[in-house]
């Protein structure tokens, strides 16, 4: 005979999915589509992008919040790309040398497009400088003045040294002079005595010479004594005469350049400081050389040369750059060192420019879990974007760890926005522990999880699988296909009237079912490719679900599917194993004994629980409370336990089979061990959604299948999960075939007649349960427990008058009368 109570509480087989037919899309294959450039089903955060995009204030940059695999990146720089190319493009930027200060590099901004061009024309003044100099040095002109500067020296010199000479020769005393040396030797008979000869003379001649050379030599000190600045005036002369030819030569040189870049400050002042060094290192490198070759040049790169920082196209629009290491040095830059003889150097050739470089007048794009993890990135991304200004220098520097010399570059201009992609944990955590982040991202766009299934969603559903397919040089999809992910995909966001918004999961099924496709060597991806693909993936990933079904099967964990037991039901779990989730049945019980101890979470006292399914223990200790106890404290000592579960168990949706565990035991009532539980209880007995239930009931289910269904199995969900069924076709079969139930329950009492199979006994206005029902039963059980921990003094008024008048009576003590007042 039909229970009454369990066909009112079973769900019908419809109720149990909501497929998608192909007949609602109105395509053959998707090659039929047009390609979908959107979002699916996220306005919001389209129109949150397009708010912090389009504001110009400072501070309004962006936190994109959501979920990985919900389209949330791909989506943004699709949107950043083509927002990007209708702004203007920033300028190029080079380091070029600062002369006076080597250290710190200057920094100049050329026209966009222009930069490769501007080093270019320096590299080619550069293969000039070689072939003009020192080829202008060997030009008759120049000789000619250059010779004129030393005629007019060797004349003074001469003339000096002629003087000396005449006077020597009155003397008898030879002059000899050679590029380095001057000499005076005696001479006898016009003939220059050598040393032998001298020694012959007689002293008084010998004498004579020695006095005369003495005065010839102070003379000659006489007549040189201006010398040095003969010297020094021929030297500036020829300076002079270099620096004339130097800047003659260079004007036709320089000229084209001052004219070609006249508009731009910074290059025309760089070019008359180049034009200035050019005066001194000429000479340096290119006269006093014997021949110019490959290090020269290089040389003179190390010296003119401008180092690209960044360099756009002239049609390029503002860029979007999306740094995927954000470390210090790939955001900011870096300095480089070279090493000679163990020594470290540097120069302005060596500045290594960032992603806030290549990003700056357009949008950097960051992944929060990334950047925060890499030391001093977020300070220092904070301080450039509350200064609006780049510098690039070594955060090494602060901490006094560099022990060389480096650099320190002009700071840039910095106007970007940044755009950071993380979870919604991340985004509150930044918002709670640093007050600086609100100020700087004031724009949140939300990522949902789910899409609500509007009139266009099936269409643009199909149009994004059809830019998928596309994109990737997949096959098309039949409308078979599109229906079959579609119901996946509602599978996923764990509701009949949502799709999931997790379209890396879809993405990633149609890879696998194209392969599949490509084995068989068919031309469209249909259903059938699907559901192999599901199939293939379940098999991967099912080894620690077989393994439990096996151990179940064999007895090590006890799990019955028959029968009935007091104390004893079946919950349901999700356990979640790398990629894939599973539901497990595991066992429920509870044991009830007198005593003050209250309600026991055993796995709470083990510290395995976690602070979720320690509230749904309190919960049902306020709802037992409340339910039975009005007219009596509850004294009761119960435990209860999650069977044979030696992890941590967290959440409170087995708190409707604790209660109904529970009551089991209060009332000694055994519970049908066919049906498996799940559900969350509040302190007024109501029944509350829980997550994950197709993978709980679909884990019953198997095990049910293993051991045969007997068409009394099922199991038990809250009523307010309903809407979230998307069941497996292998559970609704069975459903049909009436050999497995679903039922839905909205109040403990309903869970409570199904798993007993009787009517639990509803209260009447004063709250008293039928005779003989469940829970008057359990109202019963609860005032013995708490008369046997009552004393004497702490039992019902009732049971003293009865006891008074158990007792004999005592005797009364004769009074003394009191004398009447006078």
């Amino acid at each position: 005979m039909p229970d009454p109570v369990a066909a009112g509480l079973r769900l019908a087989p419809d109720a149990l999915t909501r497929p998608f037919s192909p007949k609602q899309f109105a395509f053959t294959t998707t090659d039929d589509l047009e390609p979908f450039r959107g979002v699916l089903g996220q306005e919001r955060a389209v129109q949150a992008l397009q708010f912090g995009v389009a504001m110009p204030r400072p501070g309004y940059n962006v936190f994109v919040m959501g979920e990985p695999g919900t389209g949330r990146f791909s989506f943004v720089k699709r949107y950043l790309q083509a927002e990007g190319k209708r702004l203007e493009t920033p300028p190029d930027r080079v380091y070029v040398n600062h002369f006076d200060e080597p250290r710190e590099p200057r920094a100049v901004e050329l026209a966009p497009g222009t930069a490769s061009e501007f080093i270019a024309d320096i590299n080619a003044l550069i293969d000039n400088l070689l072939a003009t100099f020192p080829a202008v040095f060997e030009h008759p002109s120049f000789q000619q003045k250059k010779s004129a500067i030393d005629r007019a020296f060797n004349k003074r010199y001469d003339q000096a040294l002629d003087v000396i000479e005449r006077l020597s020769l009155e003397r008898g005393i030879a002059l000899y002079r050679d590029s380095t040396n001057i000499a005076f030797t005696p001479m006898l008979d016009g003939k220059a005595l050598d040393e032998a000869e001298f020694a012959q003379l007689p002293e008084t001649e010998r004498e004579r010479f020695h006095a005369d050379i003495a005065a010839l030599e102070e003379r000659l000190n006489e007549e040189l004594a201006s010398l040095p600045q003969w010297k020094r005036e021929s030297s500036n002369q020829l300076r002079q005469l270099n620096e004339e030819t130097i800047t003659v030569a260079l004007q036709p040189l320089l000229a084209p350049l001052s004219e070609k870049y006249a508009e731009n400050a910074g290059v025309c002042a760089y070019l008359q400081a180049m034009q200035v060094d050019l005066l001194k290192s000429v000479i340096d490198l290119l006269i006093e050389v014997e021949k110019p070759d490959a290090q020269t040049r290089k040389l003179l790169e190390e010296l003119y040369c401008p180092s690209l920082i960044v360099g756009h196209h002239v049609d390029g629009g503002a860029p979007v750059v999306f740094e995927p290491h954000p470390t210090y040095d790939n955001l900011f830059g870096r300095i480089e060192y070279n090493t000679d003889q163990g020594a470290l150097y540097t120069s302005y050739r060596q500045l290594r420019p960032g992603a806030l470089h290549r990003a700056n007048g357009g949008f950097l794009i960051l992944e929060a879990e990334k950047f925060l993890s890499e030391p001093f990135v977020w300070e220092a991304l904070k301080r450039a974007l509350q200064s609006r200004k780049l510098k690039m220098e070594s955060p090494l520097a602060d901490l006094g760890r560099i022990a060389t010399v480096t650099l320190n570059p002009e700071t840039v201009p910095l106007q970007l926005k940044v755009v950071i992609i993380g979870s919604r944990q991340l985004y509150y955590a930044l918002q709670d522990a640093d007050p600086d982040f609100q100020e700087m991202f004031r724009v949140l766009v939300d990522f949902d999880e789910d899409i609500p299934l509007a009139d266009d969603s099936l269409e643009q559903f199909a149009q994004l699988m059809k830019t998928r397919t596309t994109e990737e040089g997949m096959a098309p999809l039949t409308a078979a296909a599109v229906a079959r992910l579609a119901t996946y995909s509602a599978r996923l966001a764990e509701h009949q009237g949502r799709l999931s918004a997790r379209i890396g999961d879809l993405f990633q099924l149609v890879s696998e079912a194209d392969f599949i496709r490509n084995l068989a060597g068919e031309a469209v991806t249909d259903a059938d490719h699907i559901e192999r693909a599901l199939k293939a993936k379940a098999t991967r990933t099912g080894r620690v679900s077989a393994r439990i079904i096996d151990d179940m099967l064999a007895g090590i964990i006890l799990i019955d599917t028959v029968g009935a037991a007091i104390g004893k039901c079946n919950g349901l779990t999700v356990l979640e194993v790398g990629d894939s989730a599973f539901g497990v049945p595991a066992r429920i019980s509870a044991t009830v004994y007198p005593g003050g101890s209250g309600i026991v979470d055993i796995e709470r006292e083990v510290n395995l629980g976690q602070p979720i399914h320690s509230k749904g223990v309190m919960i049902l200790t306020g709802f037992l409370g409340s339910r039975y106890a009005q007219e009596f404290p509850l004294e009761i000592s119960a435990s209860i336990a999650l069977e044979q579960s030696y992890g941590y168990v967290d959440g409170d949706s087995a708190s409707l089979g604790e209660v109904c565990t529970l009551i089991s035991a209060l009332s000694r009532t055994p519970l049908k061990q066919c049906f498996a539980i799940t559900g969350s209880i509040n302190q007024f007995g109501e029944v509350q959604a829980v997550g994950g239930v197709n993978e709980k009931i679909e884990g019953f289910f198997r095990l049910c299948e293993a051991r045969g269904l007997t068409g009394e199995q099922g199991a038990i969900i809250p009523h307010s999960n309903v809407s979230t069924l998307m069941l497996d076709e292998r559970v609704l079969q069975a459903v049909r075939a009436g050999q497995f139930h679903v039922y839905s329950v909205r109040h403990v009492d309903e869970a409570l007649s199904l798993l007993v199979g009787e009517d639990a006994g509803t209260p009447d206005d004063k709250g008293h349960f039928p005779k003989g029902s469940v829970n008057a039963r359990v109202v019963e059980r609860l005032r013995e427990i708490a008369e046997i921990g009552m004393g004497e003094e702490d039992k019902p008024e009732q049971a003293k008058e009865a006891l008074t008048a158990a007792l004999p009576e005592k005797p009364k003590k004769p009074r003394a009368k009191k004398p009447a007042p006078e």
